[in-house]
């Protein structure tokens, strides 16, 4: 037993002293050398299993928007969620990634030694994939408000030109020097830590033109101005849609940290966390009290709101401002929902009300003080400056890119193929085939 004992002491003393040099080679590596490298290695690992979560939220939006709609059109959601995620991939990497970071497309798609960046290229394709669903969610965004009465091949086209041009150039003015660039309001000092504006009002102000160029559905609004509801077909694939939102948001907000040092990444989380639950709870008992009863759909809508709302100021706000912001943000979304009716903005799952207007509170809200850490609130004149520039620039680029495609492909069906429904008429195939439905506006 004791030869035995001493045998495995030394052969486990020799595998120390042998492991550095099979792991780094001949030359000996200082150990404070080691443990950097270790800790890049670390960071480099918890940005892709953070853009994992931010790639699974993707099947969050397919479950709610296909919830929120109708059943005759559930196979045209899907469709166009899972072609904004193949289309972003490709266009983001090809185009947008460069314009957004360096401006120069070429070093990154048409210049293929992307080895000479040495030790650095895996944190450049770690960033790149991270950047990348970032850029699919802005996306994905819109085709909800556009949802029942889209051509799908239109919707692409546009789908296309968001992530490789619309949003590249904007995120470039607050992020561009996350890595080789640098842009305008990032230089004033803008605040908006994991995109309640850079990403989800670029969305929502996107789905807004959207819907205002195609109009709105049949059958929604009569010609005295009320207006007929068209209800969503299954309200527990949406909450399963908003359960899965939420667990990737922790990868949104938390994996924006791009580091795992010094537990910012947790505390990201909990502020995340605490103003999903005051959206949600908060648009439940506004719901509650103006209708009479709490309402589904406004509930999971507020958990979103607050979500998108704490996007902005996750990393600068203190656990009680993350709370109020979301809750303000589920209050807020009912409103909007009404108030987007009211005007005869026809948006299917309230898309607008939810990335729109709720990504502009959460980017204002970096600016009040009782919500932020010490020090840490931005200027209010800033982030007035931002939230207007984003808006602008993405529902002018967005209305005449829709009014484009609709004067020359065509953006909406034909009124026999919306009320057959897009799923047999623009895919041949049922979401539902073999079941029977009830009848349909």
């Amino acid at each position: 037993m004791g030869h035995s004992r001493w045998f495995l002491g030394t052969i486990g003393g020799l595998g120390l002293l042998v492991l550095p040099s099979l792991v780094y080679g001949q030359d000996e590596v200082p150990l404070p050398k080691q443990v950097s490298d270790l800790a890049a290695q670390v960071d480099w690992f918890w940005t892709v299993v953070a853009a994992c979560l931010v790639f699974f939220m993707q099947a969050g939006f397919s479950l709610v928007e296909g919830g929120f709609t109708r059943a005759k059109n559930v196979v045209n959601i899907m469709m166009k969620n899972f072609s904004d995620l193949a289309i972003g991939a490709i266009g983001f990497w090809a185009i947008g990634f460069g314009l957004m970071f360096s401006g120069d497309v070429y070093e990154f798609f048409v210049n293929p030694d992307v080895n000479s960046y040495g030790h650095d290229a895996n944190w450049m394709y770690a960033f790149l994939l991270f950047q990348t669903v970032f850029a699919a969610t802005a996306a994905t965004i819109v085709s909800g408000a556009v949802a029942e009465r889209t051509k799908f091949s239109s919707y692409l086209i546009f789908s296309a030109v968001i992530t490789m041009v619309i949003y590249p150039i904007q995120g470039a003015w607050a992020w561009g020097g996350l890595w080789n660039g640098g842009g305008w309001l990032e230089a004033l000092g803008f605040v908006d830590f994991a995109g309640s504006t850079v990403v989800h009002s670029v969305g929502g102000w996107a789905a807004l033109a959207g819907a205002i160029v195609l109009g709105p559905r049949r059958g929604k609004y009569n010609t005295d101005g009320s207006m007929n509801p068209l209800v969503g077909h299954n309200m527990p694939m949406a909450a399963l849609g908003v359960f899965i939102l939420w667990l990737g948001w922790f990868g949104f907000n938390a994996g924006s940290t791009t580091s795992m040092d010094g537990g910012s990444f947790a505390r990201v989380a909990v502020t995340t966390n605490l103003a999903a639950a005051g959206g949600a709870l908060l648009a439940m008992l506004v719901s509650w009290f103006k209708f009479g009863k709490p309402d589904i759909s406004m509930t999971l809508n507020g958990a979103l709101a607050g979500l998108v709302s704490i996007t902005a100021g996750c990393y600068t706000m203190t656990p009680m401002g993350a709370l109020l912001t979301g809750a303000i943000g589920g209050t807020l979304v009912v409103f909007a929902v009404l108030f987007f009716d009211k005007i005869r903005v026809d948006d299917p799952v309230g898309a607008i009300s939810v990335h729109g207007v709720c990504g502009a509170w959460g980017t204002f809200a970096c600016a009040i003080p009782f919500f932020c850490r010490p020090g840490e609130a931005g200027s209010v004149t800033t982030q007035l400056i931002g939230i207007a520039a984003f808006f602008a620039f993405t529902f002018v680029a967005s209305l005449v890119l829709f009014y484009l495609i609709k004067v020359t492909v065509g953006l909406r069906v034909s009124d026999e193929e919306e009320e057959a429904g897009l799923d047999v008429e623009e895919h041949g195939v049922s979401g539902y085939a073999n079941f029977l439905m009830s009848h349909e506006r």
